[in-house]
């Protein structure tokens, strides 16, 4: 069994990306003191796990049932992803796009931490190693990124403001890139039907 999370663990650790999501989390709270960051990262962890739990054992009948496939849902995700990172960009004043009582849902939870990636390769996962290896997989990368989005303060100390500020824009351009990215994919992945 311990073989078998570990191989659940190792796909869904890259398609989570926590290291890769860091530097937006960083520019998504920046202004917020330490309690509503804890409770911003409160807020994404229940959000993803929800998510992931439904999707592993809803998914593919509500994809059925709404006639959705997985291409659709990361053409979806990738445009929602691309407008925040748009807003990012061109917003001249820093101010918060986000509330941050919504922050740690959309975008943190979704589709940053469990996006398209996740729920797809999850579903992968559960048809090769089963059900409980896919979940504490899946409950083990979430917490492993609310323990890097709550060590940020430590990075902010190390780059400083003005190294945020940067942070910030090519975490946006990042983001849209990403974004760009499972666009791409989930057409190929219609044109592939």
């Amino acid at each position: 069994m311990f073989k078998n999370i570990l191989l659940a663990f190792i796909p869904l650790f890259v398609a989570v990306d926590a290291v890769g999501v860091l530097p937006i989390f960083v520019s998504l709270t920046e202004g917020l003191d330490n309690k509503e960051r804890i409770k911003v990262i409160i807020q994404s962890v229940i959000t993803a796990v929800c998510l992931a739990v439904g999707f592993i054992f809803l998914g593919k009948a509500i994809f059925r049932f709404l006639n959705i496939t997985i291409g659709d849902f990361m053409v979806a995700g990738g445009m929602l992803l691309f407008c925040i990172a748009i807003i990012d960009i061109v917003n001249p004043v820093k101010k918060r796009r986000i509330p941050s009582n919504e922050l740690g849902s959309v975008p943190l939870g979704i589709p940053l931490i469990v996006g398209p990636a996740v729920l797809t390769t999850s579903l992968i996962i559960l048809q090769e190693y089963g059900p409980m290896p896919t979940l504490i997989a899946v409950m083990a990368n979430v917490i492993l990124a609310a323990i890097i989005f709550l060590s940020s303060d430590i990075i902010i100390k190390i780059i400083g403001i003005s190294g945020s500020r940067a942070l910030s824009k090519v975490a946006a351009l990042l983001l849209a890139s990403i974004a760009v990215m499972m666009v791409r994919r989930g057409i190929m992945q219609i044109i592939a039907l």
